[in-house]
């Protein structure tokens, strides 16, 4: 490092110039100025400017450390030679440099690797990237908490406002196998709402697979991304799992059942999966069918429209008696919720109703209070809260609770324009479509036959004529084939609808077979409406919905949509 330097003097030094002392440096200077300030002033006596003499007592300063005059007469001053910089990084230092760079370079490269994977995001329409970003944002959350509850399992469920969100959470719960013994439903005034369940299994006690539940319930309340486009050529042909929907709705009567399946045997339709309900003299139905050769969906024109022919020529209902519909994804379909909408568009259902279901308004709120007071049963809070949301209301709060085998379920609403129900005709048909919900359970009454069996070409329609030849009507059908297997369970009663003869039921298994059908014991109580449960449904509405405001009240979820 290069000393500081002193501008040279005027008068330049020369080589026999004596060394200077540091100390006396700043005294020199040059002879022609300090004459010219002598003559100027006399008094001062003009300087000598004889190089001092080292005192012996002053110790001789070092050559290495003090610069000689360089050649121009400049003189630098002293400066220290500084220690040459230390390495700051040890052997064992460097390798670990050495790793960061390389676990950073091989991070990159994933990185770059998975953008490469992504879908560019340009294949999407902006409007498109921007609803994905806000439906992710508004992800429900789920809670699934055994220790919390003694004697069931909590189920918290927290979303922002989407127009059939709790109908989706019940309808998970309802998939999983679990019955709802109580909770509640509270919001913001709708714009985020919380929903706590205490559920257990079909023996009453807490869910064992609590893990397996919380993900039903994250995969069917989770925001689903974008499905990736498409090119034309692969639009054009089915997905490998699609089928054929058949949507049949008609009149009922003996032995209507198998005269379908029978048709869609002679036609080639192979039935992968199927569920009947009857209700009020009516039967509708959803049948997945597949051509039997082939497995691939129907849709050739032509063979729907025989199809479709020939099952309204059975069902006897005209053209509305059966429709067709090509789906890419079967599992995409609730059938319970399409089956209400089946019956609630046929509308002519004419059963006798003794379900206790009230409709009140609160003007101060602007809320309109349902109230429904029932014997319990299976996936009975599922068809009250399809209804509403098929009806387009919202539930804003709401309470259900069990005591033993009765329910009780109070529910405040408004229609999807935020106002409550407004006339005479609007409430009676409100009360109509939630009688009818809760009661077409009632199918689900009888004898229950649950067949297991390898799976083969007219396997249902052979079954079904054995019912028929031994008068046997099913009223409630569930069909469910999983690879070579046929699960299937059927409700019957005799041909007028009281319980079968236990001696027609052995008859029965014995023809198809001891180790494929058996009776299975209702798991559940099967709804009856008698008139002291409807006595003390009513009773118990006025007194339901005292109580429910006063927990709204306490917990300050009036106040929230005020």
């Amino acid at each position: 490092m290069a000393g500081l330097v002193v501008p040279h003097f005027r008068r330049p030094l020369t080589e026999t110039t004596p060394a200077i002392h540091p100390h006396t440096a700043r005294a020199a200077a040059p002879a022609g100025r300090s004459q010219h300030r002598a003559e100027r002033n006399p008094t001062v006596p003009a300087p000598n400017f004889e190089p001092a003499r080292r005192s012996e007592a002053v110790p001789p300063i070092p050559n290495q450390i003090y610069d000689t005059p360089r050649p121009n007469g400049n003189l630098r001053l002293p400066c220290p030679a500084l220690p040459r910089r230390k390495e700051t990084h040890a052997p064992a230092a460097k390798e670990t440099v050495a790793r960061a760079r390389e676990t950073e370079e091989e991070r990159r490269g994933e990185a770059a690797e998975a953008r490469r994977r992504v879908p560019a995001m340009e294949r999407y329409h902006p409007s498109e990237v921007y609803e994905l970003f806000v439906r992710h944002m508004n992800t429900p959350r789920v809670v699934v908490d055994n220790g919390d509850c003694p004697t069931a399992t909590l189920v918290q469920v927290h979303s922002a406002w989407k127009h059939g969100v709790l109908l989706e959470a019940v309808a998970a719960l309802s998939d999983h196998g679990v019955c709802v013994r109580k909770g509640y439903i509270s919001s913001d005034d709708g714009r985020w709402f919380m929903d706590v369940f205490h559920v257990t299994d079909a023996a009453g006690r807490k869910v064992a697979d609590a893990d397996a539940l919380l993900a039903r319930l994250e995969s069917s309340l989770s925001a689903d991304a974008l499905p990736p486009r498409t090119p034309p050529a692969a639009a054009a042909s089915p997905a490998a799992g699609a089928h054929t929907l058949l949507e049949l709705v008609g009149a009922d009567r003996p032995g209507l059942l198998s005269e379908v399946f029978a048709v869609l045997h002679d036609l080639r339709c192979g039935i992968v999966d199927a569920r009947a309900w009857t209700h009020g003299g009516r039967v509708a139905a959803l049948v997945f069918v597949r051509d039997e050769e082939t497995g691939a969906p129907i849709d050739d024109a032509a063979r729907v429209r025989r199809v479709e022919s020939r099952l309204r020529h059975v069902l006897r209902g005209g053209a509305r008696g059966a429709r067709t519909v090509v789906l890419a994804d079967a599992a995409a379909v609730n059938m319970d919720r399409r089956l209400h909408q089946l019956l609630d568009e046929d509308g002519k259902a004419e059963a006798p109703s003794t379900t206790a279901v009230a409709v009140q308004d609160w003007g101060e709120r602007g809320y309109s209070v349902v109230t429904v007071s029932c014997r319990d049963r299976p996936k009975l809070l599922f068809d009250v809260v399809c209804t509403l949301t098929d009806l387009d209301y919202v539930v804003y709060h709401g309470t259900f609770d069990t005591d033993g085998d009765h329910a009780q379920q109070e529910f405040y609403i408004r229609r999807l324009d935020g106002r409550p129900i407004s006339s005479a005709a609007e409430r009676r048909r409100v009360i109509q479509c939630l009688q009818a919900a809760i009661e077409r359970r009632a199918s689900e009454q009888g004898v229950r036959l649950e067949l297991r069996i390898t799976d083969r070409r007219g396997l249902l329609a052979y079954v079904t004529r054995v019912f028929r030849e031994n008068s046997l009507s099913v009223t409630h059908a569930e069909i469910n084939t999983r690879g070579d297997m046929a699960m299937n369970v059927f409700h019957v009663t005799d041909a007028a609808g009281r319980p079968a003869d236990p001696k027609t039921i052995d008859d029965v298994i014995q023809k198809i077979g001891t180790e494929s059908l058996r009776v299975d014991e209702e798991r559940w109580p099967r709804l009856c409406s008698t008139e002291g449960d409807a006595s003390r449904g009513g009773a118990g509405i006025f007194s339901l919905g005292s109580l429910v405001k006063k927990n709204l009240v306490s917990l300050g979820l009036i106040r929230s949509c005020s």
